[in-house]
């Protein structure tokens, strides 16, 4: 991206506001944010909405953008592959387009589908990568905010297909032209040239070079500091200085939330083997991180992960580790367009679990599950027991449920599937089966996604078990509709004990995802009242019976909870407590309203939200009344914290509408006055500027405190109304205070607001 086209984003912007799009004009503004943020909830729903928008309002140059930055939040910080590949392409073929290829952004396209491509397999798509990047720099000139991008990803070819020295010469011709050009070089474009020279054994020459890029300026800003934390520990490692790398390096709880920075985090690892931390822990994230890259189409990188996971495995004496993931390395060259020198690599792996001497086991085999049992649940090393459980998983049944559980947990539930495959299914008579191997069997298939499997162990169950069995499949799926259709089977195939009890939990929680919280709560009624279910139902059957305003069911809930309830009969609207609901919001996000809370499932929300939300103050909400927080247990925090709920539904609109204010801060004790005045009303305002929001003084240019919120009032209040009330509140204020969506709807004095907001700079 260049400097035109922030340009024509702020003249766009402007043109949308003219047009009456404001949504659609911040949204266009946030987007970029939402992408180095991290906000990538909110982005995967906006920036499709925009593009969809921008589209329909034939603004290609619009949907371009909005694109764009959706696919950079997945092939940047996520590190996408093969999952945006398709994306990539059609992203670079649109920005080809005849009425597209104009706009400053085409190159940032070419650039996108090389990250996706590298990605997924980066030697085996590094001339396809040269080839694309070469043609586009050949029309880029190094003064172009577009060069620094386009010369990393080249660099980055080079290095993939083995051509280090090029990529080093390659590097520093374009810094110089860069340079020769008045223009700054990238922090990323430096990072390239580092891991260039790396590639080239050059190692103290890449430590020099990450050095002078310190003060770089950077593209991704927020990622900076722990990207250039990890790639200096590798440096750092590589020449042999650990301590200073140890201390470069980014913790888990940081890195853990950027894949892009997973492989080279863990090559750092691999080179500190011997002063790390080298555990089981270490091993099932790194499991998980190859799990993710498998969702992604991260080929290579999996394979990376696995063959470092494996050797740091073999160090501490993780064995069948180290062997199952030399197999899953194995497993995965197939998707590689290149797999130069990793049969080499995998092979090695394996003679080092050959070669490692394998922990002897705490006592004899006969008594292994006792010891496991016995073991302390926070210090044992679950790594080291399904080693010493394997002799005997698969004969033993009580081992064989430890061991292959422990296997899930550590991230290898296809092996503890296999296992119990032959134990339950192969070596015995499934359909006599004990219900929790059967439920053990069910889960491990279910997190080993082997549905087909799943679907024929159900087959030689007994009606009840096996429609319970694809119940917990579908469910985990979120296919709510067969859910419901095999839990309701279940029940009517005369399931009995736990296997009618968790039929029932399934089918009422499949129903409440299809919207019938009625039907919801009669089934839970059912468990209640027999005493069969637990405190858990009890607060569930209340929430669907709140959600369908069945308040005789709420109120027996409640007694059955020991809950007093002050009204007999009809809706419960009572003033309880405050709380903090989080609703979702429609651009992916989540927000906290402050509530009062109302019943055992309800709360009104008290802040007012801006216009074309889904809520408003005076709104009813149904909330799940399991704290999203646990209370603190000092008494002095217990007394100004308020409980989070999560929001479930809306239940009955207040019918409030907000109304926007901006303008220069009043004294205190105008601000006060103001308060009190919307107070006695009970119409409630909030603020939701900060202290960094300033307004220019329209007479000497200084910037002013600044404050704006939203005003929500209830139904019957006409927009006049409120507006006289403003008027009368804000004509003494040194500075004037603008309502101009408030001051268009009831047509007094727009033109006296319009001024307002353009002298104040609003």
């Amino acid at each position: 991206m260049d400097v035109d086209i922030w340009a024509w984003v702020a003249d766009t912007q402007r043109q949308l506001h003219e047009a009456g799009n404001t949504g659609l004009a911040i949204a266009l503004g946030d987007l970029p944010a939402q992408a180095f943020e991290g906000r990538y909830a909110q982005l995967d729903v906006m920036a499709p909405a925009v593009a969809q928008q921008a589209g329909s309002l034939e603004l290609p140059w619009l949907e371009l953008f909005a694109r764009y930055w959706h696919l950079l939040s997945r092939i940047g910080d996520r590190a996408q592959g093969a999952a945006a590949l398709g994306d990539a392409q059609a992203l670079l073929e649109f920005a080809r387009r005849e009425d597209t290829k104009d706009c400053p952004s085409v190159p940032a396209a070419v650039e996108a589908l090389a990250v996706a491509q590298a990605n997924t397999d980066g030697p085996g798509y590094a001339r396809e990568r040269l080839a694309a990047l070469g043609a586009a720099l050949d029309g880029v000139r190094p003064d172009s905010p577009a060069y620094c991008g386009l010369v990393a990803q080249y660099v980055a070819a080079l290095s993939d297909a083995g051509e280090t020295e090029q990529a080093v010469t390659y590097y520093e011709s374009a810094v110089a032209a860069r340079r020769g050009a008045d223009g700054q070089v990238s922090w990323e474009l430096a990072a390239a040239g580092v891991r260039a020279l790396l590639g080239a054994g050059r190692a103290m020459e890449a430590l020099t070079e990450l050095d002078s890029a310190k003060e770089f300026p950077a593209d991704d800003p927020v990622a900076k500091d722990h990207r250039e934390g990890v790639l200096r520990a590798l440096v750092l490692a590589t020449v042999g200085r650990h301590p200073q790398a140890l201390e470069a390096l980014p913790d888990l709880d940081v890195v853990g939330e950027h894949p892009r920075d997973w492989v080279e985090w863990a090559r750092a690892v691999r080179l500190l083997g011997e002063v790390i931390s080298n555990t089981w822990q270490l091993g099932r994230v790194l499991r998980e991180w190859m799990a993710y890259f498998e969702t992604m189409g991260v080929h290579r990188g999996r394979v990376e992960l696995a063959l470092i996971a494996g050797e740091l495995a073999v160090a501490r004496q993780g064995i069948w580790q180290a062997r199952a993931l030399a197999d899953l390395a194995e497993s995965w060259l197939g998707e590689l367009r290149v797999t130069d020198g990793l049969p080499e690599r995998i092979a090695e792996l394996r003679a080092s679990a050959d070669a490692a001497v394998p922990l002897p086991a705490p006592g004899p085999q006969d008594e292994l599950v006792a010891y496991f049992d016995a073991a302390d649940g926070h210090n044992a090393d679950p790594e080291r027991w399904v080693g010493w459980l394997w002799p005997v998983s698969g004969t033993d049944l009580e081992a064989t449920r430890r061991h292959t559980t422990t296997l899930g947990f550590l991230g290898y539930a296809p092996l503890g599937a296999d296992i119990l495959w032959k134990t339950i299914v192969e070596d015995a008579d499934p359909a006599a089966a004990e219900d929790q191997d059967v439920a053990y069997l069910t889960g491990v298939l279910i997190e080993a996604g082997q549905d087909e499997r799943l679907e024929r162990f159900a087959g030689l169950l007994p009606p009840a078990a096996a429609h319970l069995a694809l119940a917990r499949m579908h469910r985990a799926r979120e296919r709510w509709t067969e859910t419901a259709a095999e839990a309701e089977r279940s029940l009517d195939s005369g399931a009995q004990g736990a296997t009618a009890l968790e039929a029932r939990r399934l089918l009422a929680g499949a129903v409440q995802q299809l919207g019938d919280n009625a039907k919801g709560a009669a089934i839970l009624r059912e468990l209640v009242e027999s005493d069969a279910g637990e405190e858990e139902d009890v607060w569930r059957m209340i929430v669907m019976a709140t959600a369908a305003e069945d308040w005789d069911l709420v109120r027996k809930g409640a007694a059955k909870l020991g809950m007093p309830i002050e009204s007999s009969e009809g809706p419960i609207e009572e003033e309880w407590h405050l709380v903090r609901v989080v609703l979702p919001v429609s651009d992916g996000s989540r927000r906290e309203v402050l509530s009062v809370r109302t019943g055992p499932a309800t709360a009104r929300l008290l802040i007012p939200q801006p216009r074309g939300m889904d809520y408003n103050a005076g709104d009813i909400v149904v909330i799940d009344p399991r704290p999203l927080e646990p209370v603190p247990d000092n008494p002095e925090e217990q007394e100004s914290y308020v409980i989070p709920f999560a929001g479930v539904s809306l239940l009955r609109p207040g019918g409030y509408t907000s109304w926007f204010f901006d303008g220069a801060a009043p004294s205190e004790s105008d601000w006060a006055e103001f308060n009190e005045v919307l107070a006695e009303r009970g119409w409630p305002m909030w603020v939701y500027s900060d202290d960094n929001y300033t307004v220019t003084h329209p007479g000497t240019g200084e910037r002013l405190q600044g404050v704006y919120g939203w005003i929500a009032v209830p139904p019957g209040v006409e927009a006049v109304q409120l507006d006289a009330l403003l008027d009368d509140a804000t004509e003494r204020w040194t500075h004037p205070l603008a309502w101009l969506d408030l001051a268009r709807t009831a047509g007094i004095e727009i033109e006296r607001h319009e001024r307002i907001t353009k002298e104040y700079g609003l």
